[in-house]
C-alpha cells in the first residue's frame, strides 16, 4: 500500500481531477438526531460506533481523534484536508473522528448526523470510493442497526439527505474553464442534471486555486449506484471541456511565460500570502499536467497545496504565528521542496 496521503498522490485523470469522495449519512435507530441529543447520549453514541469500528472483520482500521480538544489549527487543518467539515471543526463535547492511517477513510462522530462515513481517492475513482464507503456502511449496518425506511431510505435529521443520504463529489482544476469564463454556464447545466459545482471546501466557499467540487444534490428515488453512474457521466464531459479548453490556453503565446513566471516566483519567494500561492500553484500544476515542467509531477504538487494551507503550516510549526511569519514559512517550505525542479531548459 502508498504509504503517502491521498491528497500527496495523483490518480485516473489527475491532469484535471484532484480527488474523489464519497461520504454516506447515517443515524442509530435507537437515538434521537444529535441536535436533540444530551451529553450522555453522545458519549453512548460515540462508545456505540468506536467499539463497532474496532470488532473483529472491520474493512479498515481506524484511531480515534477527539476534535473537541484539539488545538484550533489541527482541527482547521482537518479541514484543509477535508477529512472534517468546517462545522465539525467547531463541536463541542460529544463529537469524535475515527480516522485511517492513510487518512483515505475519515468517520465524524455526531456531526449533523450520528455518523458520516468518508473515503477519499486520488484522481477519478468513484467506484473503488464507493465500494470502500460501502463496505464499511454495511458492516457498521451489522453492528448498530441504521435508522431506515422502507419509502424513505436511511433517516437523516436534514431532509435534503433522505434516502440514499449520500453525497459524492469530484475535486476538480478547470483553470482554462475559468480562465474563458465557462464556469457560471457550466453551473447552471449540471444543476438541471442535479449536480451541483462549489468552491474548494464545498458550500460556500470559493473556487482557489481554479479547484472546484462536483456533487450529487439528489439522494431521494435514486440508488446509490445511479447517482454514481450520474455523477462520472457528467465529470467525463467536464474533463473533455477542461482538455480541450487548455489545448486553446496552449495557442497564447502568453501561456508558458506565465507557467514558468509562476514557477520561478515559488522558487525564489521570501513571503508567500494563501491568495497568491493558490494562483501560482493552479498556473504551475497546469503546467506539470501539461508535461512544461521538467521534474514537477503532479503527487509534488498536490503534496504542496495541502503543506502550504494556513492551518496546516501552523499545525506543523506546532505554534501561532503572525500572518507574516506564517508567509515566510510557506514561502520556505515550497522553496526547499520545489528546489533543484523545472530549471530552465
Amino acid at each position: 500500500m502508498n504509504s503517502n496521503k491521498w491528497y500527496e498522490r495523483s490518480g485516473r485523470d489527475g491532469d484535471v481531477v484532484i480527488s474523489t469522495r464519497v461520504r454516506l449519512a447515517r443515524n442509530l435507530n435507537r437515538y434521537p438526531f444529535p441536535a436533540e441529543m444530551n451529553l450522555e447520549q453522545k458519549a453512548q453514541v460515540v462508545d456505540s460506533i468506536c467499539k463497532a469500528a474496532a470488532k473483529e472483520g472491520t474493512p479498515v482500521s481506524l484511531r480515534y481523534i477527539d476534535v473537541a480538544n484539539l488545538p484550533q489549527r489541527e482541527a482547521l487543518s482537518l479541514v484543509e484536508r477535508h477529512l472534517i467539515s468546517p462545522e465539525f471543526s467547531r463541536c463541542e463535547e460529544g463529537s469524535g473522528l475515527l480516522l485511517s492511517a492513510d487518512e483515505d477513510v475519515s468517520l465524524m462522530i455526531n456531526e449533523e448526523d450520528h455518523l458520516r462515513i468518508q473515503t477519499m481517492v486520488p484522481g477519478l475513482e468513484l467506484d473503488e470510493a464507493y465500494e470502500t464507503a460501502d463496505q464499511l456502511d454495511s458492516f457498521l449496518d451489522g453492528q448498530l442497526r441504521f435508522a431506515f425506511d422502507d419509502r424513505l431510505g436511511y433517516l437523516t435529521q436534514c431532509p435534503t439527505n433522505l434516502g440514499t443520504g449520500m453525497r459524492a463529489s469530484i475535486m476538480l482544476h478547470l483553470p482554462a474553464l475559468q480562465d474563458s469564463g465557462a464556469i457560471q454556464q457550466l453551473a447552471n447545466t449540471v444543476a438541471k442534471l442535479g449536480l451541483t459545482i462549489r468552491g474548494l471546501y464545498g458550500e460556500g466557499s470559493k473556487p482557489e486555486g481554479a479547484i472546484y467540487q462536483l456533487s450529487n444534490q439528489v439522494t431521494l428515488g435514486i440508488s446509490e449506484k445511479a447517482a454514481i453512474e450520474n455523477l462520472k457521466g457528467i465529470a467525463a464531459q467536464i474533463i473533455r471541456q477542461e482538455r480541450t479548453a487548455r489545448e486553446e490556453l496552449c495557442r497564447n503565446p502568453h501561456f508558458e511565460d506565465r507557467v514558468w513566471r509562476s514557477l520561478g516566483i515559488l522558487q525564489t519567494a521570501r513571503l508567500l500570502t494563501r491568495d497568491e500561492f493558490m494562483a501560482l500553484i493552479s498556473n504551475v500544476r497546469v503546467g506539470a499536467a501539461l508535461d512544461m515542467l521538467p521534474g514537477v509531477g503532479l503527487d509534488l504538487v498536490s503534496a504542496l497545496i495541502n503543506a502550504a494551507q494556513p492551518a496546516t503550516l501552523l499545525a506543523a510549526a506546532g505554534e501561532d504565528l503572525e500572518p507574516g511569519a506564517r508567509d515566510a514559512l510557506r514561502a520556505k517550505i515550497v522553496r526547499e521542496r520545489l528546489a533543484e525542479t523545472g530549471k530552465a531548459q
